[in-house]
């Protein structure tokens, strides 16, 4: 929803959004040093832009 990170992975993966959000979430609340938000941000600089006309945040079905 931020930066089409999880839709990205969820798309890549062929799994529901929503899911992927759900884990990246409870990934982001762990502590130490919260490795979810950290890899989200890696994520966000490293993944190219989306290349396809469906928006970024479209849910995938199984």
């Amino acid at each position: 929803m931020v930066a089409g990170v999880c839709a990205g992975y969820a798309k890549h993966f062929a799994k529901d959004v929503r899911i992927v959000r759900i884990i990246w979430t409870i990934a982001a609340l762990i502590p130490p040093f919260f490795p979810g938000v950290a890899a989200y941000l890696v994520s966000w600089l490293l993944m190219p832009a989306p290349t396809d006309s469906a928006p970024a945040n479209a849910a995938v079905s199984d």
